[in-house]
Formats: structure tokens, sequence, C-alpha cells
């Protein structure tokens, strides 16, 4: 039960800036954040830690905070015999994927909130997921986890002790497993890789609704696009069908918010019909660019509209202070999942009037039933427009501007809902995520607002998060430990986190790769040769930093970050693509970029260090075999050089049109050419007075070219 205003005494994490601690301020529960002090507690006081790892937005989270942790006698317990320690994942990514692979090998399953106890020297020797205030669900209830959990530490810790070491021996020997040996240049140029990637993807398919597998669905967002693109590369229809199926069935589905845009986390059942209600910025980020590979692989306009609706989401609502924007909305609202998202008919009634809500509300599910609780309807589309008016016997044209009439007034209706909370934190990698889809789609669709956003939050990355490196911190010395020193060029450290004016935590490898794919996407957009430069350098740190220098690929985190339990490489793609992964592309964009062969080197060290899951599990890692086929395709370097940026649009048009993804793009003007001639080797003899496009390859390149339909002439050859 809830305790009383005037009992709700804050505890350790109310210095936090964390909204998910922060929602954990007043527990009873003796918190502590992640840090020394809590670890020096409990060896002092010899107690085992019970680690708790969340996110704002996790329904289940708030659950279990609401039964368990504002209980004052469960509290009590879990002060009386452990050092309690709450993390938020998306602040400490490192933390949860350390304790994470930990449940996994303990319960073959995973999921938050996270709940692991550990010894006083962070090695975990029990865990699991939500646990209910008593026994049910087929669950031991928490309280008695609590006391035989510290009944087994007094009465039988060489027991305990013993499990701990074998836990963690077995994440270290996960963690030190080396790649195959072999010519990494090799195995990336196997073409059997991408075939086989389609024949699993397409053994999994739901042929009925779209997607992957059954209950619950998530949107593999990053499958369906390598599936465009090996429909792209080897003309596969089934592939393309079941890419472009998955993307209708989804937009149509109750994960697809149908009347504020943007995607919610994934769905209940196999239809995309109920959702996980949260809505994660980097899911909305990864399905912009999804759907505009969509529309330019297939010409549909609605998919063009979806990553539409998904941006102005995103700009609406997620958008912080100074440009940055914000991690997720919750499931929640009001204590409820999915209220402010769900209707009955007597609201569509008030809204529309009875007469239109009678047509409006069949072609969104609406039904007295309902599909969700309480009668309550999750808006979705169960119809084709067109299948829907010949149906009724309707105008096809009316039942359009009718639906967006319809859309524009719930829309409108539903704002004075209060709304679900919103966790404000600004994420590096999330961002880069972001800066990318804005940038793309921007570019593409022909839309300046997207791109000038992928701007300002690109320069709030910079100018918030790109700091100088601490006074006093041996950065340079313990980086000196592991190999050679960092870069003098790079006097600055990424941070992860920011808040409130606050930036925290040192980053990893997935804020630096997925902002370097942001910034390489976004000088594709504006072609500001600071964008590249920035790219450039992220890259340089991410070298110095991050890299194996032993057996090759790049370690999650830097080799000065604080030392965990285990240090590892990411695995395989999860609800966002692998660091791994996309820093692969980066480093093959950057070698064509820049002629430095350095860059293709490290990526062929990477990709060849995950030669055993691509060989038997090619979906596990779907963004890097995009940079497999980027690799085997041989890129198309276009190099476009005019009097201003006027002249040069023709030619950007042409190079923007259809599914093309194995391109690079260089263009300039006379006021750019000297600080884009330091990045790239690719302007050398280029100069001309008037606009002129180059079509190269590795550096050899076509006779120029000086109208666009000349352009579009020498693409397709070279896609040929």
């Amino acid at each position: 039960m809830p305790r009383p205003e005037a009992e709700r005494r804050a505890n350790r994490l109310a210095h936090e800036t964390s909204p998910y601690l922060l929602q954990h301020a007043h527990n009873p529960v003796d918190w502590h954040p992640w840090g020394p002090e809590a670890f020096a507690k409990a060896k002092a006081e010899d107690k085992p830690i019970f680690l708790s790892i969340g996110y704002s937005a996790c329904h289940w989270c708030h659950v279990m905070e609401r039964e368990s942790f504002e209980d004052a006698t469960i509290a009590a317990a879990m002060n009386a015999d452990f050092v309690c320690i709450k993390v938020d994942r998306e602040e400490r990514p490192d933390v949860d994927e350390v304790y994470m692979k930990a449940v996994q090998a303990l319960t073959r399953s995973g999921g938050w909130p996270m709940s692991v106890w550990l010894t006083p020297d962070l090695e975990p020797f029990f865990g699991g997921t939500y646990f209910p205030p008593e026994d049910r669900y087929g669950r031991a209830g928490f309280p008695r986890v609590l006391k035989e959990l510290a009944r087994l530490w007094k009465e039988d810790r060489p027991k305990v002790l013993e499990s701990a070491k074998g836990l963690t021996e077995h994440l270290r020997a996960i963690a030190a497993s080396a790649p195959e040996a072999g010519d990494p240049a090799a195995f990336v140029g196997d073409a059997r890789l991408l075939p086989r990637a389609a024949e699993h993807l397409l053994r999994n398919f739901d042929d009925e609704w779209g997607g992957f597998g059954g209950a619950p669905k998530f949107p593999h967002s990053m499958d369906l696009q390598l599936l465009l693109r090996i429909d792209a590369r080897f003309g596969n229809p089934a592939a393309r069908d079941a890419a472009v199926k998955s993307l209708r069935k989804m937009a149509d589905g109750g994960i697809h918010d149908q009347l504020g845009g943007g995607f919610h986390r994934y769905s209940v059942d196999e239809k995309w019909l109920v959702p996980h209600f949260e809505k994660m910025l980097y899911d909305n980020a990864l399905l912009a660019n999804a759907y505009l590979d969509g529309w330019q692989a297939t010409g549909d306009a609605a998919f063009a509209q979806v990553a539409r609706d998904t941006l102005e989401w995103a700009l609406r609502e997620m958008r912080s202070d100074g440009g940055g924007f914000c991690s997720s909305q919750d499931a929640d609202s009001e204590g409820e999942e999915g209220k402010f998202f769900v209707w009955d008919p007597p609201q569509l009634d008030a809204v529309l009037g009875a007469e239109t809500a009678a047509w409006i509300g069949p072609f969104f599910g609406v039904s007295a039933a309902g599909n969700f609780e309480h009668g309550k309807t999750v808006l979705w589309r169960p119809w084709a427009i067109a299948d829907f008016a010949r149906a009724r016997s309707m105008d096809e044209a009316k039942v359009r501007a009718g639906i967006d009439e319809a859309r524009a007034k719930l829309f409108a209706a539903r704002a004075p809902r209060i709304a679900p909370g919103r966790d404000d934190k600004v994420l590096a990698d999330w961002n880069g995520l972001l800066i990318s889809a804005l940038a793309r789609c921007g570019a593409r669709l022909g839309e300046p607002r997207y791109v000038a956003a992928a701007g300002e939050a690109a320069a709030f990355v910079r100018r918030e998060l790109w700091s100088a490196a601490d006074a006093g911190v041996p950065m340079r010395e313990r980086i000196a430990q592991v190999g050679e020193p960092l870069r003098e060029r790079s006097a600055h450290v990424l941070r992860r986190s920011w808040r409130g004016g606050v930036a925290k935590h040192v980053a990893n490898l997935a804020d630096h790769a997925f902002l370097i794919e942001g910034f390489l996407d976004l000088w594709e957009a504006r072609f500001d040769p600071a964008d590249l430069a920035f790219a450039i350098e992220l890259a340089e740190a991410t070298l110095a930093k991050f890299e194996d220098r032993e057996q090759g690929g790049f370690f999650f985190t830097a080799h000065d970050a604080e030392a965990l339990l285990v240090r590892s490489k990411e695995a395989w793609d999860g609800a966002t693509p692998s660091a791994p992964s996309v820093h692969a592309m980066n480093l093959l964009r950057l070698a064509e970029l820049t002629g430095d062969a350095k860059w293709r080197t490290a990526a062929h060290r990477t990709i060849a260090n995950y030669r055993a899951p691509l060989e038997q599990s090619p979906p596990a890692l779907s963004r890097m075999l995009a940079a497999v086929d980027f690799e085997q395709s041989a890129p198309a370097e276009i190099v476009l050089a005019g009097p201003d940026r006027a002249s040069l649009e023709p030619f950007l048009a042409v190079v923007r049109e259809g599914f093309a993804p194995n391109r690079v793009v260089i263009a300039v003007t006379p006021e750019t050419r000297a600080a884009v001639a330091k990045l790239t080797p690719l302007l050398e003899g280029k100069e001309t007075p008037r606009a002129t496009a180059w079509v190269c390859r590795g550096g050899a390149c076509k006779l120029p070219v000086a109208t666009a339909e000349e352009l579009r002439k020498e693409l397709a050859a070279a896609a040929r």
C-alpha cells in the first residue's frame, strides 16, 4: 500500500538526475546508486548486494515498485539483509549488459525489471526479473526470495560463493572467446552470407500478419531493411514481399499510434493489434528509416507518410531544450497501461457525432466489446481504405477525406487527457539514431525542417556531450596500459547522458558508433564539412579507446572506462542494432570517403569477429550483413561540384532517387571545397566552373557529366 506523504523521506537517489532513479528517491528502501560507496558498504557490513535494474518507461518496473519497493515491511527486510543498488539501464547499459547475461544464464530468459543478487565483490549468484509481493503467477514471492537468500548468505555461504564463482567464470569465458582464424577480407567477401540470411528470415516470416515469429512481436526494423537490400542486390521477390507486408501490417496495427504517429514498443499478439504502450526514441528512429527505405524501394507513398508521421511525433513530443531529443514515453498514465491511447464508442460519438462515428468506428476497429481492457479499443486499421469504401458503397475519396478529418478531431480530443510520463534525459546513442533518421528522411522526402532539426541535435551533442577531458583523470595513462595512447588530436571525451544541464557517464561504443552514423548521414543531407570532420574525429577516438588490437573488433566499454566484472563485445542486434554492426558500416563508409585503408582493415577485422553467428544465425546481425552487402557491392563514390548549392540540386535529386543504399556522396561549392579537400582525396582534379558530377569506384572515376539525366544514366550503368 502507498505510504502517507509524511513518511516519504528521500533516500540517496534524490541526488541523481535519471528520471527512473528519481522515481525511487522516496521509497523506504535504502537505495544507493551504482558506485564505490555502495560497494564499500557491502564489504564493510559483510552483506550481499541486491541490484535492481530498469528504466523509466518500463511498465513492470512501476508495478514492482508499487507492490514491493513502496511496502515498508518488504523494504525493511531489504535494508536489513542487503545493500540495495538501483540502476537506470539506459544510463548504464554496460552494467545492464553484464548482469543481464548472468540472469539469462541462470533463468534462460531476461527482461526488466532485472533483479540480481551479488557478492560484495560484485559476482552474481542469483537473479530473475519481476518478483510479485507474494507467491503468484507460478513465481516465488519477493519476500520469500529475500528471506531465503539472506539465510543462505548467513548459513551456507560457501555454496553461495561457489555459485557466484562458477557463474562469473562462465561470463568471463564468453567474453574471452576468440574469433576463428582466417582472412577477414575473404570472409567479408563470402557470397553465401546474404542469401543464407534471407533463407533464415523467410523461414520465420509470418505470412498472414507480417513480421517474424509469434506473440509477442517486435518490429525488427533491421531485418526488414536487410530484406530490401537482398532484393535490390539479388532480385529476391520473396524477400521484398516479406518486408513490404511487414511494413504495411505494422502501419495498420495498434502498435502504430493511428492518431499521433510513432510506434509503441511491441505487440503482445501476432496481429500487431494490442501494443505494450511505451514509445521509445530508438524504435521510432529505426522505423522512420525503415519506412523511408520501404518508400524508396516500392514508391508506396503510404510508407513515406508513416516516416513523416513518426518524425513529426518526435519533433512534437520528444524534443528537449537546446535541440536534443528525450528518451521515451511511459506505457502508463493515471496508473493504467494504455489509458491515454484507447477509445470506446461513446467517446467517438461525442467527438465525431453519431453519424460519422458509425462508420469511422468500424474502420478503426472500435466496437462495444473492445479489443483491450474494460471494453476499450486500441485503434487500428483492419480494412484497406479501398476495400472499406467498396464494402460500404462509399466514395473512396470521401472516405479518405473523412478519415483524415476524424483523425485530426480525435487527436485534438485526446490532447487534454493526462499524458504518459516522459523520460527527458538525452542519450548520445539514441540521438545519433534520430539524427540519422531526420537527415535521411529530410533529404529524400524534401523536408528541410527535418534536416534542420538533425543539425540542431548535432549541435546539442557537440555542445553538451562532447566535453573537454576531465582535468586530473589519468585517461592517457590508463589507455597506455592497454595499448597505444589516445591520439593527440582528441582532447575531448564523449558523455552518454544529459539532463537539466548535467552531462554524465563516459560514453560506450554504441554512443560513438550511432553518432558517427548520424553525422555521416547529416553530411550527406547538407554537406557541411564540419559534420564529416566530426564523424572522422569521433571515429579516431573510437579506434583509440575501444578497438581490440589483438583480435580485432571493438569492446563495448572504453579502455579508460570503469572496470566491470566482465569486459565484453556486444554479441548481436537487439532492440537496437549492435554497436559493432553499425560501426562496421561507418568504417566502410569512411574508407570510401577518405581513401584511408585503416578504416577498411578495422571493418574487416570487426566483421570477422562475428564469423560464427553470421554463418550459423545470420539474422542475429542483420545490420552487420548490411555492411557486408555494402562492401561486396563495390559502392559508388559520387562527387558533385558546382558554383553554388542551387546548381547541385538537380544532381542531388537524381542521387536520392530510388533505393540505392550502397553509395557515398561528396558535394562541394567554392566555399566548402578547401575544408572538404582536407578530409578526402576524391576532390583531386575535379575543379570546374559549372555544376558537374563524377561517378567513381575505388577512386577511379568515369568521365564527368554536366546534366542530371547524364548522371542518371551513369548511376544506372554503375548499378548494373
